[in-house]
């Protein structure tokens, strides 16, 4: 069979479909549950399928995806205060979603704004400006037909400044922080302005801005609990290897670590295993390796665990393969099996169908 072109119309219009689209995770009812806030009642709010955020991974357009968050905002209330600093409470490396996930495998803010900068979420960009002193982050929404909830922009920036706490375990502040007509009350406007350490200005797209050296402190969850949840047996077999291991072995559990993040040059793995390029090259050479035939071996593995058993779209594996961008794990994938991953999937699917306002892999 003939590997199929990656300009062929189906791949194109099934990348270009996901493009318009946003992931929904089923962590997301847990966090909702964490925060007290009735993910049935949200749904039902929404108007979208009772059984959405138990499906191991959906995609919304983008006015489905705002209608969402607007009942989540309407479902939290007001008690409890704005709803995206509830949730900025619960957040922890165990709530499973790519863009966390590869965020905090990164080295630093800096490391990590940029590998989310590339990984095009939906219909939304990331724009990252280093200057004077400090980095400035910035959300452009790419539909503009439509005007995104304050409630979801809100979110992203709060997402931002807890993911540097998190991974840092520092008190890190933002310099400024706004998104354009805020329209707060008195109190959610104190709520943010304390958990924010600077009141919420009226700023043209949503924007957090840090301090460099903030965005340059370096990240504690390179080896973080999630590995755990997301890989088990992968990271079973990791932590087993001993001392004997073969420098293969070892450069593939360094690269594991390395991937979502990625990290992906020989010099970077040579750092985490204490060697140097020349000695890591002759010892691979002489088990019958390569860096290139390790690196491209385990992502093929992984790719192939990936598409059997998740959801995950082509783009978000790229992402956690670390690759710059999904043509070129397209690309990659058709070398190593003459196939797509799309078609690899298909042939592992057992079926189904997907509601209409979901948008398929």
């Amino acid at each position: 069979m003939q590997p199929a072109r990656t300009d062929d119309p189906t791949t194109v219009n099934d990348r270009l479909a996901q493009a318009r689209t946003y992931s929904v995770w089923p962590a997301w009812k847990v966090l909702l549950q964490d925060a007290g806030v009735n993910s049935a009642n949200v749904l039902r709010r929404a108007k979208l399928p009772g059984d959405l955020f138990a499906r191991e991974s959906v995609r919304l357009d983008s006015a489905t995806y705002y209608r969402l968050w607007e009942a989540i905002e309407d479902e939290a209330g007001p008690a409890g205060g704005p709803a995206p600093l509830r949730f900025a409470h619960k957040f922890s490396t165990d709530w499973f979603n790519p863009e966390l996930f590869v965020a905090l495998c990164s080295d630093d803010m800096n490391s990590a704004l940029a590998r989310l900068a590339r990984y095009k979420s939906g219909p939304m960009a990331l724009k990252i400006e280093h200057k004077a002193g400090r980095t400035t982050a910035a959300l452009e929404f790419l539909d503009r037909a439509l005007t995104p909830p304050r409630v979801l922009m809100a979110f992203k920036l709060v997402f931002f400044v807890q993911l540097a706490r998190l991974a840092t375990r520092s008190p890190v502040h933002p310099l400024r922080v706004g998104w354009p007509a805020p329209g707060l009350s008195a109190s959610d406007a104190r709520a943010y302005a304390n958990w924010f350490g600077v009141p919420v200005e009226d700023l043209p797209v949503p924007t957090v801005v840090f301090a460099a050296e903030d965005t340059q402190r370096p990240f504690l969850t390179a080896n973080h609990g999630m590995w755990k949840f997301f890989e088990p047996a992968l990271r079973q077999r990791l932590a087993d290897l001993e001392t004997h291991a073969s420098t293969v072995e070892r450069v593939r559990g360094a690269l594991v670590e390395a991937l979502p993040a990625g990290e992906v040059s020989m010099a970077a793995v040579c750092r985490k295993l204490g060697v140097s390029t020349r000695t890591l090259q002759r010892r691979l050479r002489e088990e019958g390796s390569s860096f290139q035939q390790t690196l491209d071996a385990l992502r093929h593995s992984l790719a192939h665990h990936y598409l059997r058993n998740s959801s995950l779209s082509g783009a978000e594996i790229s992402f956690l393969l670390g690759f710059e961008d999904p043509n070129s794990f397209v690309r990659a994938f058709q070398t190593w099996t003459g196939s797509t991953p799309q078609a690899v999937r298909l042939s592992h699917s057992t079926g189904g169908g997907e509601s209409s306002v979901v948008a398929g892999r």
